[in-house]
């Protein structure tokens, strides 16, 4: 059985175990915040969460560990067959990654946590998020998955990903990044009706105060 070790507020954590739950794969979730401790990176090299224990040891980096998963079952393909569209799915994946995720995840302290995060830093954020944004607006099909017909990797990116750099846009631009893109809204709607993501969810919630308390006892 696989461990996946992490936290349930984790947004990169959350990709993972639903790619778990919708593979129907069996595993254990292993409570684990990661930092650099000696303990955490031995299990971790950089010290950050998810972490997926398999028989042999463990793997980190969250698409290194899905390429993993989904090379692991055949069941749910969350991967085209297709080499070329195999290469669409894994590009806007990453294209999300890059130039959604990363620049929201800079001003998550002040939009989330109340921590001010220097107005240089939210201006690159607020610029890179735009392009971001109408970039995924190009390259996504949205028909109704965000590449094509069925769920893959790219849409646990943009469930995982989207609502959380929206947030940040929202809070601190008073700006909505989906206001041009009406289909990625109504698929944020279409997946929030998904068993395994609602599961998902609830857990999130469950484990929001232990987190937030762990956030306000570091300040």
């Amino acid at each position: 059985m696989f461990k996946l070790y992490g936290f349930s507020v984790s947004n990169y954590y959350n990709m993972v175990k639903l790619a778990l739950l919708e593979k129907g794969l069996p595993f254990e979730e292993v409570p684990f915040y990661a930092g650099q401790t000696p303990e955490a990176l031995a299990i971790s090299p950089r010290g950050k969460v998810p972490v997926l224990g398999v028989e042999q040891g463990f793997i980190n980096e969250t698409a290194v560990i899905l390429e993993f998963i989904e090379q692991s079952s055949q069941a749910t393909a969350l991967l085209p067959s297709d080499p070329y569209e195999r290469a669409q799915v894994l590009a806007l994946a990453k294209e999300i990654e890059l130039y959604i995720e990363l620049p929201g995840r800079a001003c998550y302290a002040e939009a989330f946590f109340g921590m001010p995060v220097h107005e240089a830093i939210k201006e690159k954020s607020k610029a890179e998020l735009l392009l971001g944004f109408a970039s995924l607006e190009r390259h996504g099909k949205f028909s109704p998955y965000v590449a094509g017909d069925s769920l893959s990797i790219a849409d646990l990116y943009f469930l995982y990903s989207v609502p959380l750099a929206c947030g940040v846009a929202k809070k601190l631009f008073d700006l909505d990044l989906l206001v041009q893109m009406p289909a990625a809204k109504a698929l944020l709607e279409r997946l929030e009706q998904n068993p395994n993501v609602q599961r998902i969810a609830a857990d999130r919630e469950a484990a929001m105060p232990a987190f937030m308390a762990m956030i306000a006892a570091k300040r």
